[in-house]
């Protein structure tokens, strides 16, 4: 709710009081000298949540996993130097896949700007490249309403993570408070809503195709188009694909998803962009995980691309038929278009291109020995499925599990689906699980880690117990940087420089350590029972160290410098061209 009522309040009041009219749940930070004003009034009211992590990146993350998970900016609060420093990780993860942050950082008194005061950085000019906008507070009487501008660039257009850096003194000065209703900038007016006459090209291209590909990215997850795609498509009968970051957004158990593209996607994914005649791209970026090599990338398509900012549309590959506007508007408008159409495309049975579909995917392409004694990774994930109903909110970190949990994990909603991929920041999976579970406190959350990342931001786990967060944690433990270790295997003659884990700890006793349960599993019999024991246990946070195949490597794979449909098949390492 706006306050309408002018007061006289210091400067922290106005930040906190700006915060709850904004609707603020949480804020994810770590105090220090330079906010402790603003955080003396945190103290004083109950409007505003405050999660004390155990280092700064881990409020970024968590801030970063609560935003995904619920579409709402996350909140950060930390001090000047070190504390700001602390977050750029955090801040760059947020950036790479347009997730909405708002970073609050302390800085020294304005006096003291440029002197290199005790915990003085240059704020904005460290994270001017990894942010979407970023503010430094000079008056007191301007800070309400910087608030204000900050939450609404970070959630509108491309969203993204605004920095807003506030000075000491500016937190203990007095100034007539009033929250803006809305903000209007000159310079930032995202454009919404689609050129009619393009849609139009569009829709008769899309009508035209023999075979069409539907490829959808993070946007249509970000713009809470998940309904209109699922529609678009149905209306269509034509084969969708997601990126990493899309998933979920169009329902990963229906017939007409052909699984993830792209670097680790599957073959019939990736087959069929190679030959597809008209590819719609949605909320994409045409990054290259996803392109391969740039000059073989779908040589026979022409491209619609839907894109809510202008600058990612023809960056990396030309289309012939660009579309700038929101997706959920501009999707409203392709549907309406095609419905009031005559044509229709052809019955999918009978359709040639879905045969040949049908018969790419009789490769099974993510096939795996589950006959082995030893636990494999993917078994885990399937096992994880079950245990979960599918329905989980699952964070990963970043290397092979990742991967694995996007392959063996079928999302069939939006913003299930939390990990790094723009950055591929490992660290990111336990504290954006924390910002998950605390956004939704009953659901299952469950975080799917490697030994390698998981260390990164081990600390977390104190912030886990001190808000009584059940999450499940899922360690695939090869004692190896996995990812590392695969490329090493294919491309550097198995010269492992330093991707074995040596002196790793006992996770067990580490998670007992710190008031949660461990459990080490180690045969592929108990991987079932792990999983309902732990569910089981729904007000305590459970570690599971699943000690998995060493040897096993992600598959498809698309080695740099390739085309989509080069790829390196398991198990005989066959690459089909």
């Amino acid at each position: 709710m706006v306050s309408d009522v002018t007061e006289r309040l210091r400067g922290a009041e106005i930040f906190v009081r700006a915060l709850a009219d904004e609707g603020v749940e949480y804020v994810f930070g770590y105090p220090g000298g330079a906010v402790l004003h603003i955080y003396d009034e945190i103290f004083k009211q109950d409007k505003v949540k405050h999660i004390l992590v155990r280092h700064e990146q881990g409020a970024t993350h968590a801030a970063d996993g609560y935003a995904r998970a619920t579409g709402k900016p996350g909140v950060v609060l930390v001090t000047s130097g070190p504390g700001a420093t602390n977050c750029v990780t955090g801040i760059a993860t947020a950036y790479m896949d347009s997730i909405p942050l708002v970073v609050f950082t302390g800085q020294v008194a304005t006096a003291l700007i440029g002197n290199d005061a005790f915990q003085e950085v240059d704020c904005i000019g460290i994270t001017r490249p990894c942010v979407k906008h970023n503010f430094l507070v000079e008056r007191v009487e301007d800070l309400a309403e910087t608030v204000k501008k900050a939450f609404y660039v970070a959630s509108t257009g491309r969203p993204g993570p605004v920095v807003v850096d506030i000075p000491k003194d500016v937190t203990a000065e007095v100034a007539d408070y009033h929250y803006p209703e809305s903000v209007d900038m000159r310079s930032y007016r995202p454009t919404v809503k689609g050129h009619p006459g393009q849609i139009k090209r569009a829709a008769q291209l899309i009508l035209s195709a023999r075979k069409p590909m539907i490829y959808t990215g993070g946007g249509v997850v970000l713009d809470n188009a998940a309904p209109q795609l699922t529609r678009f498509a149905h209306l269509l009968g034509y084969p969708v694909t997601n990126t990493l970051m899309g998933l979920g957004a169009f329902p990963g158990t229906d017939p007409q998803f052909v699984g993830m593209l792209g670097m680790h996607g599957t073959y019939e994914a990736n087959m069929a962009m190679h030959h597809c005649d008209v590819l719609v791209a949605i909320g994409a970026r045409f990054d290259d995980r996803v392109t391969g090599d740039l000059e073989k990338f779908c040589p026979e398509a022409k491209i619609v691309h839907i894109d809510i900012d202008p600058a990612s549309i023809s960056k990396n590959v030309p289309v012939d038929v660009p579309i700038v506007g929101s997706v959920s508007n501009v999707l409203d408008d392709l549907i309406e278009i095609i419905e009031a159409s005559d044509h229709r495309p052809t019955d999918r049975a009978s359709d040639p291109w879905w045969q040949q579909i049908v018969e790419w995917r009789k490769l099974d392409c993510l096939r795996y020995d589950r006959e082995s004694d030893r636990i494999k990774p993917q078994a885990v994930i399937q096992s994880l499925y079950r245990a979960t109903n599918g329905d989980a909110y699952v964070t990963s970190d970043v290397g092979q599990h990742q991967m694995w949990a996007a392959q063996f994990y079928p999302f069939d909603q939006p913003r299930r689906w939390i990990n790094s991929g723009g950055l591929g920041t490992m660290g990111f999976g336990l504290p954006a699980a924390i910002g998950v579970q605390l956004a939704f406190p009953d659901a299952q959350v469950a975080c799917v880690t490697g030994e390698a990342s998981f260390v990164m931001c081990v600390q977390e786990l104190s912030t886990a117990l001190q808000y009584g967060l059940p999450i499940k944690i899922v360690s695939l433990n090869n004692r190896y940087m996995g990812m590392v270790r695969q490329w090493q295997e294919f491309f550097y003659d198995r010269r492992y420089s330093h991707s074995y884990m040596d002196a790793l700890p006992d996770f067990v006793k580490m998670a007992e350590a710190f008031g949660h349960v461990g459990m080490r599993i180690e045969k592929p019999g108990d991987v079932d029972a792990a999983f309902a024991e732990a569910f089981a246990l729904k007000d305590r946070l459970v570690l599971m160290d699943f000690i998995t195949d060493q040897s096993e490597n992600v598959y498809p794979m698309i080695a740099a410098g390739k085309g989509q449909h080069e790829m390196h098949l398991a198990p005989n390492d066959r690459e089909l061209a």
